[in-house]
């Protein structure tokens, strides 16, 4: 099944000549790595199906003078460890080589791709169609840095100077979009452009967005049914004591839980809200990744 689903999706096949070229050309890690492995290091298995993702380049461009692995090796430890770039190890690439690459395959889309494929593969494996039917919209905010500059606005509710993480994912958990606002931005407001890009990934299969009371309102309502999707309000029970897990609700802050976890996505570091948003595929890229690896090995 998984094989099947991956070859629909248009994973490149074991013998295609381009995977075979990222594979085993000086861009890409050739198993000769002296330096000790990071815990953050991507395994054989997890770069034999991510590596034609990030082959950018022709087989006729000219060699780099670091492997791709090692760079992406140093994206992992940066989105893992959080630190800043100039402290990367000097074990790993030189830290400019890194963060130049890392913007290039962000422009790219490259870790959009990665997440979407991969999410259609779990999802049939787990017994669920290849779209989702229903998702779950939620926001969290990071906590301002001087990076973060202009960008940052506070955020009554939290009582946080900050950017605000808009996320939508599917009824397991899988990142389907994500967008980064000022803290002080209603999340109803956002809605529109939430919804505009889970229905581009997903083909427009989505029918119900599950919500908190924050996105209460005609407004928002009515910017959801624009695109096709009703949005479902999951309140807190009138009688509530201590902690209450809320239906389907639960599922997104978990997905919230794991991003906080890679510490370059605990605190607003960047100076770009593009960057941020797209750190965040890189997480669930990393996460989804190592599933699809336990499935097929």
């Amino acid at each position: 099944m998984v094989e099947r689903a991956l070859k629909r999706r248009g994973t490149l096949p074991a013998n295609s000549p381009r995977r075979c070229y990222a594979l085993s050309s000086r861009h890409c890690y050739t198993g000769s790595m002296e330096r000790k492995a990071y815990p953050s290091d991507v395994s054989d298995d997890e770069w034999a199906v991510i590596a034609p993702y990030l082959t950018l380049m022709t087989e006729d461009a000219p060699q780099r003078e670091h492997s791709m692995r090692e760079v992406f090796n140093g994206l992992r430890w940066m989105v893992r460890a959080g630190t800043a770039w100039r402290l990367m190890p000097h074990d790993l690439p030189p830290w400019y080589t890194v963060y130049q690459q890392s913007q290039r395959w962000l422009k790219a889309g490259v870790f959009e791709a990665i997440v979407h494929d991969l999410r259609a593969v779990l999802r049939l494996a787990a017994g669920r169609t290849e779209e989702p039917s229903a998702a779950i919209f939620d926001s969290r905010t990071l906590q301002s840095t001087p990076e973060s500059g202009t960008r940052a606005g506070y955020d009554g509710a939290k009582r946080r100077r900050g950017s605000k993480v808009h996320m939508a994912v599917d009824t397991l958990g899988h990142l389907l979009a994500a967008q980064v606002t000022a803290a002080n931005e209603q999340d109803r407001s956002h809605v529109s452009a939430l919804a505009e890009k889970v229905q581009e990934v997903t083909g427009d299969a989505v029918d119900v967005a599950c919500v908190d009371q924050g996105y209460t309102g005609a407004h928002a309502a009515q910017a959801a049914e624009a695109h096709h999707m009703r949005l479902e309000v999951v309140k807190l029970p009138e009688a509530k004591k201590g902690f209450v897990l809320l239906p389907k609700r639960w599922m997104v802050e978990r997905s919230n839980a794991w991003a906080a976890r890679f510490r370059r996505l605990a605190r607003d570091y960047e100076q770009l809200a593009e960057t941020l948003a797209g750190l965040h595929f890189v997480a669930f890229a990393i996460l989804m990744l190592k599933r699809f690896v336990e499935l097929i090995v």
